[in-house]
């Protein structure tokens, strides 16, 4: 995946197609949400075949490379950021916040960049927060043995 978002066209995104790039980058969060949810409820009703020690990790870097993505496009608009240049700046970025770092090397200055950072912040809160919670809960529950529910 991280291989990807470095050979991407995303040149092709940004301030040139803001109607293109506001859309996807809504329509892939929304998706990633919902995936998550639903690997989130697989956990709390313990529904058999369900995989969330494999999808909850991908879905989590997923979500992780569509703000670095957004930010990288953000970043080509005049005044949203000030030292965020490439792609891995954008991805450093991500994961500063992400972590709650907060350097202050990279500063969203724009009202789109900071819009942005805010959504990343509560996405990472309410989806990420619940995905990795039910991903532990699961690999607790498989390393202590306990049988999985039935989906009552």
């Amino acid at each position: 995946m991280v291989t990807g978002y470095f050979l991407l066209p995303l040149d092709h995104l940004g301030p040139h197609r803001p109607a293109l790039s506001w859309t996807l980058f809504v329509a892939s969060l929304t998706l990633i949400a919902l995936l998550l949810l639903r690997q989130v409820t697989d956990v709390v009703v313990g529904r058999r075949g369900a995989r969330p020690g494999l999808v909850i990790p991908l879905l989590m870097a997923l979500s992780v490379l569509v703000f670095a993505a957004a930010y990288f496009g953000l970043a080509k608009r005049p005044g949203e950021f000030v030292g965020l240049g490439t792609r891995l700046d954008a991805l450093y970025f991500t994961m500063v916040t992400l972590a709650t770092l907060g350097f202050g090397d990279i500063t969203p200055r724009g009202q789109a960049a900071r819009l942005v950072t805010m959504v990343q912040i509560l996405y990472n809160f309410v989806f990420l927060t619940a995905a990795a919670t039910s991903l532990t809960r699961y690999v607790r529950d498989r390393v202590v043995g306990r049988p999985e529910r039935q989906g009552d």
